[in-house]
């Protein structure tokens, strides 16, 4: 049996007819394909520089032009583009990247923040970066903090105890245990104490928010014996009595805590005792 032309074509797959452009429509796909490639974003930061091998050289701001296009949001991601790409010299901390230990900390257009969770606002025409205010320098954005961490010392942020129980936990209520809220996530950035004026002009003797509130940590935990002996090294006008509640200190913190509220709070425990 023959099949008819006629029939055998409607069997048959045709091939795809190949398609013409006009000049007009490479055009058009030219313009489409420029809307869809990423657009060229750069970002101008004016950084402090200081260098004590240096010492002839005195504190500048150093600019630098970054291309944002395959940066992270946040400024620390923009410092560690500039390191590794453009000025290996620049000097800062860093660590975890993830708001926990602190390292990053600095003042950021006039505010102290954690680097590493501080977006990079592309809307500004240039981004201001200076180590954290009033402290000692080591290095560009490096401050000296061995002072805060004496200070921190001095309170002795440990539990304290007349007797410790044998194989046995010391035991909280649940009441008991959120006193501690608000006060255990504090990070020792530094970031309040060094946006308060009291300790600024004062920190060889006033002790600063950050330290106060970790004090006031160990004073209201329940497990602890030596709230009154805690109380002796606050018995004068400086270590806790120069805050004037200006609460810079809870505006700036990062982790979203009030040590003015701990601080006021500490002073009735000291009162009291």
């Amino acid at each position: 049996m023959f099949v008819g032309v006629n029939a055998l074509s409607r069997t048959l797959i045709r091939a795809p007819v190949a398609r013409t452009f006009t000049s007009s429509a490479f055009v058009s796909m030219a313009k489409v394909s420029e809307q869809e490639a990423p657009k060229k974003k750069t970002q101008k930061f004016k950084i402090y520089r200081w260098n004590p091998e240096k010492p002839e050289v005195k504190p500048y701001m150093q600019e630098y032009n970054v291309d944002m296009t395959d940066v992270k949001p946040m400024i620390l991601d923009a410092l560690i583009k500039i390191k590794d790409d453009m000025d290996s010299t620049l000097t800062f901390r860093r660590s975890c990247r993830e708001g926990i230990c602190g390292s990053c900390a600095m003042n950021i257009e006039g505010q102290n923040h954690l680097a590493c969770i501080t977006e990079t606002n592309l809307s500004k025409d240039e981004i201001l970066i200076y180590p954290l205010p009033h402290l000692y320098m080591v290095k560009d954005l490096v401050p000296d903090l061995n002072y805060f961490y004496k200070q921190y010392t001095s309170i002795e942020p440990w539990l304290q105890r007349k007797d410790f129980p044998e194989n046995k936990e010391i035991l909280q209520s649940p009441k008991e245990r959120d006193a501690l809220d608000g006060l255990y996530e504090c990070i020792l950035c530094a970031c309040c104490s060094t946006s308060c004026p009291s300790y600024w002009w004062n920190q060889d003797l006033y002790l600063g928010p950050a330290v106060l509130m970790q004090a006031y940590r160990w004073m209201v935990d329940s497990r602890d014996q030596f709230s009154a002996q805690r109380s002796t090294i606050f018995q004068n006008g400086m270590s806790l009595y120069r805050c004037h509640v200006i609460m810079n200190c809870t505006q700036t913190c990062p982790k979203g805590l009030n040590p003015g509220l701990a601080i006021a709070k500490l002073k009735h425990i000291v009162e009291a005792n």
